[in-house]
């Protein structure tokens, strides 16, 4: 059996606040560098197409809802040119990409967050739809279903991923372990607007943490800054804008090992690009002590179902006799 090893790279940054072609060239430009500098991987922050919806936190929902049809305009399919030039990015550097995007839905109230999961040959092999949109996210994202707690096989080894808060779902968390992931890709935004005694940074390393000691695998942590560009355009909406969403320690983008510690030195509020080495067969030994998937459970006592199958909003159900078959 092979036990992969790799570079990986995450991105700690702004978007371009709702703008689809420039947030992918600036997406583009990261994966360049990151494949330039070796890494076979690259994590993007939650959303990173092309926003997160802060307005639902300093607004009303009134306020808030010209700018909701801003992101509606703003977000994007699978099929979409934009999102086939990542596919094409992918493929030109080699590297595999996770990235969060606004996914537009077939009703216009219809938003999810969602990551994508693209290997290095520009194939879309999967994309999960966060499961419960949280606190005043709600008032933007449509809930993700099942269908998507999916671990993905690669060339690098297996990927999955959940978007920001979700990673404190114990039972999601433990439905990727399930299946063999060996490599969590833990999206983010920063959130200055949390209670005032509330770390961020401090809270997304936690759950980082827990995730990797808990089920003995690599988590890479992508964290979203907010730029100047997103303050100046909710300023006329919202005056002291600057004092809100400013905040230290609301941004942490880094790796996690098997043991649960942190690699290298993370990037805590401060945008850019950073790398670790991965060798999967470092997950081997520490499960000697706690393997939650095997000798250190007890699966006669515990019984976990998690439902699959897509959420439908309708099903056509045709009974009536067909007359010209008489």
């Amino acid at each position: 059996m092979e036990f992969k090893k790799f570079k990986a790279a995450t991105v700690q940054t702004s978007p371009v606040f709702l703008n689809v072609e420039k947030t992918v060239d600036k997406a583009i430009s990261f994966i360049k560098e990151a494949s330039k500098n070796g890494a076979q991987l690259i994590a993007f922050p939650e959303v990173f197409i092309a926003g997160y919806p802060y307005w639902n936190w300093i607004m009303t929902p009134i306020q808030g809802s010209k700018w909701y049809e801003q992101l509606y305009k703003n977000s994007v399919t699978v099929d979409d040119n934009n999102i086939k030039r990542l596919f094409q990015a992918a493929k030109d550097n080699n590297i595999h990409i996770v990235i969060g995007i606004n996914e537009r839905g077939t009703s216009y109230g219809e938003i999810y967050n969602t990551n994508l999961i693209i290997d290095n040959t520009g194939i879309l092999i999967g994309k999960h739809r966060k499961l419960v949109p949280t606190w005043a996210e709600k008032l933007t994202w449509s809930s993700g279903d099942g269908s998507s707690l999916k671990v993905y096989d690669t060339k690098i080894g297996p990927i999955g991923t959940l978007a920001c808060g979700e990673n404190t779902n114990t039972l999601a968390r433990f439905t990727l372990l399930t299946q063999g992931e060996l490599i969590h890709i833990a999206n983010y935004i920063s959130l200055p607007v949390a209670p005032p005694d509330y770390d961020m940074a401090e809270a997304i390393k936690i759950r980082a943490c827990a995730h990797s000691f808990e089920g003995k695998l690599f988590t890479i942590v992508s964290c979203s800054t907010i730029s100047q560009e997103i303050k100046d355009a909710l300023r006329a909406d919202v005056p002291n804008v600057d004092e809100i969403l400013t905040r230290k320690n609301s941004a942490f983008s880094g790796f996690i090992g098997p043991n649960g510690a942190v690699i290298g030195t993370p990037l805590i509020d401060d945008e850019g690009i950073i790398y670790a080495d991965i060798d999967l067969e470092k997950c081997i030994q520490p499960k000697q002590m706690h393997d939650i998937l095997g000798h250190y459970n007890r699966f006669d006592i515990f019984d976990l179902r998690v439902n699959t199958a897509p959420t439908k909003n309708i099903t056509f159900i045709d009974n009536h006799e067909d007359f010209n078959k008489k």
